[in-house]
């Protein structure tokens, strides 16, 4: 996996407020039980505007991946909670910071956004559309200068695959590549605090692993299993050697294991390559 780089108005009164806190309500209990005819991701970006006129006031600001509830339509307009999935994974882990960045900033509203690129469970064929529409913000991720934010709507747009459409054949695979983009830009983030070098793991902050391990436990046996399993080592690898041998010998124990348990997987040639790297270097 690719190292990516990334990303109100007093006048509308206590009527505002109430829809706001609606929202953010909602968006808190959707993970147990949501309406699917309504729940909804856009594909592009999409201005949430007062009413359902092109010239009203914009309240918000909908990214390709996030959620929206859809309310009511009318003509070329949806009626919409937007943004309600915004802290979803801040409330994942006490030690989670809010993903992406600077959706942490973004209040959920209710208003309108037009009715394009929007997309839900019910859509036909949307795994695939979903699928394709990640692929082309991961690849754009990958090139110089990538776009802002490209990688974190790679990783949503996945995740929404294996959500919206947990039967479909493409959900594993999305479902992996959602928990890998995540982990690599976590990774990055990790990777430039002083803590980074400190010879021991638990001296280091841990990368979050939750969503690797669900696709472990979602689609065990699968060659995504096995490459979530791959990932997950980073976190008990030695920041620096510090030139002793303790760290060498323990990381070719790690990586002869995985290629003893994964033999059959994907990244079991790499963990024995990687183990035999050790050893020389010892």
């Amino acid at each position: 996996m690719r190292i990516f780089s990334i990303r109100r108005c007093a006048a509308m009164g206590v009527g505002a407020a109430v829809l706001i806190t609606s929202a953010a309500a909602w968006g808190q209990k959707k993970r147990q039980n949501y309406d699917r005819a309504a729940i909804a991701t856009v594909l592009h970006d999409a201005n949430v505007y007062v009413a359902s006129d092109a010239d009203a006031q914009k309240l918000s600001l909908v990214t390709p991946g996030h959620e929206v509830q859809i309310v009511e339509r009318s003509g070329p307009w949806v009626k919409v909670f937007a943004n309600t999935d915004i802290n979803d994974d801040a409330n994942e882990d006490d030690r989670n910071k809010p993903e992406f960045g600077e959706d942490a900033n973004v209040t959920p509203a209710s208003g309108w956004i037009r009715d394009k690129g929007i997309l839900g469970p019910g859509t036909a064929g949307g795994d695939v559309i979903l699928f394709g529409s990640a692929a082309n913000f991961e690849d754009e991720a990958e090139r110089p200068h990538a776009p802002k934010g490209a990688a974190g709507a790679a990783h949503l747009l996945y995740k929404r695959v294996a959500e919206y459409f947990p039967d479909s054949p493409l959900a594993a695979e999305a479902a992996w590549r959602a928990a890998d983009i995540r982990w690599q830009l976590d990774k990055v983030d990790v990777s430039t605090l002083p803590s980074a070098k400190e010879q021991e793991a638990y001296l280091r902050p841990q990368i979050y692993e939750g969503e690797l391990k669900k696709v472990m436990k979602m689609y065990p046996g699968s060659e995504f299993a096995a490459r979530a399993a791959f990932d997950l080592l980073d976190n008990k690898l030695c920041g620096d050697w510090q030139g002793l041998p303790k760290c060498p010998e323990m990381e070719t124990g790690l990586y002869v294991k995985y290629a003893q348990q994964y033999a059959d997987g994907p990244k079991a040639a790499e963990a024995l390559y990687n183990a035999v790297y050790r050893q020389g270097w010892w």
